[in-house]
């Protein structure tokens, strides 16, 4: 380490007068001590500025240019050096040698670029002021060795998480050479061809993250690149298919974008690729197929269609999954199509295998996501359907107790969605849910929702609708009898929210009636 201070004043010195041969031993001294110890001469070469000097022998000119990028990409994988780096002005240089046509100056400006913008917001905006998207793109261009084409991906995945960036690589033509590397590897069978396809589709659907960058290449839905990527769906490649799926997920994120799609038969060639996978099973393509239906049919002109062309029985394919991630989104789908579509809802909430199913997941502790989503879903098909049927379908398979559960959600939507299906539960089949009412405590559930000041108004609202509803049932007409909720109500008669005073009014009045 003293010979690192020494290496480090002499570096001072040096790159002060430029004298070409004492900087390349300083900057040898140096790779040496990182070599050894690279968090500790990191913090050393911070400590001493040595950082600032660094733009000035980063030229095309000199010499000593890979091995300076090379101390750059090494100090640079310490996070803490990341910031510094940036502010020591490295970007604007490093992006420069870009150009070069030296093999070794590019391999270690590559890298040094790679490890400065890993994890680090303050450099992909740094980035985003510099031409670093032309100059990567147009290196791309002209490579042809694999080690090379991989380099420039290293750096091109962590800058293109930045919405700027990603616009200025799709202007910069990176999409034409994402496809072009698709093209010629889809068939290979080599290891390195393997990985150019995924990095390179995996790349695409990123760059499709970006609201801007992926409306631009939509194009309204007559965009060559949307075209070719839904050529990937149907593909034999699993890699494609996930990437083309992922891509119409990502393309199907506003309504237009969406309403465009199912009107040009995506859903068909989505189902056709489910259908590939019930039985072959690829998780990741089932999940990524899911997502994409799971989006599309959040437009309310959509749902209808989506269920024509069969995706509900689709869907139901894959409730023997065991896959919590494929669960989630099974369900998520499932929620949306039924949204405002009474008919399906019914022929959903009746299918005892699917409400049974929906209960197991309700009790799956350990993923809280599909938890929450069962028990959406069961709600809603209760609250669409609004049927008699699918209420027996419910209290039959044991649902009730969750819906309980649920009206007791940190979010206030669930608790809401659960309030209004069991108001329906009561308003059905009172007499059948009786029991399990009683055993879940749903009165004193009740209770404490309209004693907490911090339910919102529609809460309060709902669970007085359902104390009203529960009356007509003398067990639980006792059991509100006996927790005094006369007093909770009365307060609320003064509640600024007119809906809340004014249902708190009607309560007292049943409340007193009925005592």
């Amino acid at each position: 380490m003293d010979n690192l201070s020494e290496a480090l004043e002499k570096l001072k010195l040096a790159s002060a007068d430029s004298s070409t041969d004492s900087v390349e031993s300083c900057v040898d001294c140096l790779l040496k001590a990182l070599a050894n110890n690279n968090t500790e001469a990191s913090m050393k070469i911070q400590e001493m500025g040595v950082l600032p000097l660094l733009p000035s022998l980063l030229t095309p000119q000199s010499s000593c240019s890979p091995k300076v990028a090379n101390i750059i990409a090494e100090v640079a994988k310490n996070e803490f050096m990341r910031t510094p780096c940036v502010d020591a002005g490295l970007i604007p240089p490093l992006v420069q040698l870009l150009s070069s046509a030296d093999q070794e100056v590019l391999l270690q400006t590559g890298r040094a670029l790679g490890n400065i913008c890993y994890d680090s917001q303050s450099s992909k905006e740094q980035f985003a002021s510099t031409n670093i998207a032309e100059e990567l793109v147009r290196l791309f261009q002209t490579q042809t060795e694999h080690e090379r084409k991989e380099m420039i991906f290293e750096v091109l995945a962590p800058l293109a998480e930045n919405d700027v960036i990603k616009l200025q690589l799709v202007d910069a033509g990176l999409v034409e050479c994402l496809l072009q590397v698709v093209a010629q590897t889809v068939d290979g069978e080599r290891e390195e061809d393997i990985a150019q396809l995924k990095t390179s589709s995996d790349l695409m659907v990123l760059l499709l993250l970006g609201d801007e960058s992926m409306q631009k290449l939509f194009e309204g839905g007559k965009g060559s690149v949307f075209q070719r990527v839904l050529s990937w769906i149907p593909s034999n490649n699993h890699q494609l298919q996930l990437a083309g799926a992922l891509a119409i997920a990502n393309f199907a994120r506003n309504d237009g974008n969406c309403i465009h799609m199912v009107d040009t038969g995506i859903v068909q060639k989505l189902l056709e690729l489910l259908d590939r996978h019930v039985e072959e099973g690829n998780v990741t393509v089932q999940h990524a197929a899911l997502s994409a239906l799971r989006n599309l049919a959040i437009p309310v002109v959509n749902k209808s269609k989506m269920l024509s062309a069969g995706v509900a029985d689709v869907v139901l394919k894959f409730l023997p999954s065991e896959m919590p991630p494929v669960q989630f989104k099974l369900l998520g789908t499932l929620r949306m199509l039924i949204d405002t579509q009474a008919e399906a809802a019914e022929q959903l909430g009746t299918n005892v295998k699917l409400a049974e199913r929906l209960v197991e997941w309700c009790e799956a502790k350990d993923h809280a996501g599909v938890m929450g989503e069962s028990n959406r879903l069961l709600s809603a098909l209760i609250r669409h359907s609004k049927s008699k049927e699918v209420v027996r379908t419910v209290i039959q398979c044991g649902g009730v107790k969750h819906l309980v559960t649920m009206a007791t959600s940190e979010h206030m939507i669930m608790q809401n969605e659960a309030l209004v299906a069991l108001g329906l539960i009561a308003a059905l089949d009172l007499v059948a849910a009786e029991k399990d009412f009683v055993g879940s405590s749903l009165v004193s559930v009740l209770h404490k929702l309209l004693s907490d000041e911090r339910s919102a108004p529609e809460i309060k609202y709902n669970s007085m609708i359902l104390i009203c509803a529960v009356m007509g049932s003398e067990p639980l007409h006792k059991e509100v009898q006996s927790l005094a909720f006369i007093d909770v109500v009365s307060k609320l008669r003064a509640h600024e929210n007119k809906t809340v005073s004014h249902q708190a009014s009607l309560t007292e009045q049943r409340l007193t009636a009925q005592s």
